[in-house]
């Protein structure tokens, strides 16, 4: 599939609220094409410096509209985070006292939805990350061939210190929070040695299939195709994915009708 096709789809597929944020990539790739038919490089050099600017200082103003979201999103992502193990805790300390049964599983059944939901917005996240810095990546290389230019490796080197580049502490809370749902959301009896793949059908039956789980699965499948190995690899692309999701999204595949996108 065609990296702008696999954009729309990924802009279609995420939360009207996000859709605004991601990569003008047919607008950029429009200005590129103006920029080439129209200005003979040798011949009008000032021209082309000015329109080079313009496309420069466009791709400036993607660069801090993906920073300003990105952070925003992780500032309530840790607070979401602290709120969800809080609830877990006093659920816990309650039933373990003098709490019944019956409203310690409706209790608990409420954080596993909102785990979940929470889960899922997370990796929508770091796969807002991995695409727009791709299509950063395809644009400027399209920019260079078409034109002559050579702002791809100075750029790309900006846009590694960014922080909508950076997804370490998003990657942690991930991971916490499927230990969370490994060890006190879904627990596995002892003496039950179920595989990964069977832990996440268990996941997936115990909870209607949601729009933002089908989302969660159609984003962690975009960010293993766009990071796979390839005969196109070169020092621009990001690093193949070792999804540790990969028995959600099994498991999600074998158990839903709704065919992933």
């Amino acid at each position: 599939m065609k990296f702008g096709k696999r954009l729309k789809q990924q802009i279609e597929e995420t939360f009207p609220t996000w859709r605004d944020q991601f990569l003008c990539y047919k607008e950029l790739k429009k200005l590129i094409k103006l920029i080439s038919s129209a200005l003979p490089i040798a011949a009008e050099p000032t021209k082309y410096g000015k329109a080079e600017a313009e496309f420069v200082y466009m791709l400036n103003n993607e660069i801090d509209k993906f920073n300003t979201f990105f952070m925003e999103q992780e500032k309530d992502f840790i607070i979401r985070h602290k709120e969800l193990q809080q609830r877990i805790k006093r659920v816990m300390d309650k039933w373990s006292s003098n709490g019944s049964r019956t409203e310690y599983n409706d209790e608990m059944a409420k954080i596993r939805k909102d785990v979940v939901d929470f889960h899922g917005e997370m990796v929508l996240l770091e796969n807002y990350s991995n695409i727009n810095f791709t299509g950063l990546a395809k644009i400027l290389k399209k920019y260079d061939k078409r034109t002559g230019g050579l702002l791809r490796l100075p750029f790309i080197q900006k846009v590694l210190k960014q922080p909508f580049f950076t997804t370490d502490l998003v990657s942690n809370l991930v991971k916490e929070c499927e230990n969370t749902i490994d060890e006190v959301l879904f627990p596995i009896e002892e003496d039950k040695e179920e595989t990964k793949e069977q832990k996440g059908a268990i996941m997936v039956a115990r909870e209607p299939v949601k729009g933002i789980f089908r989302n969660t699965v159609a984003a962690l499948l975009t960010m293993e195709e766009i990071r796979r190995v390839s005969s196109t690899k070169d020092h621009f692309s990001l690093p193949p994915l070792n999804l540790s999701h990969s028995h959600l999204i099994h498991s999600f595949q074998l158990n839903s009708p709704i065919p992933i996108l």
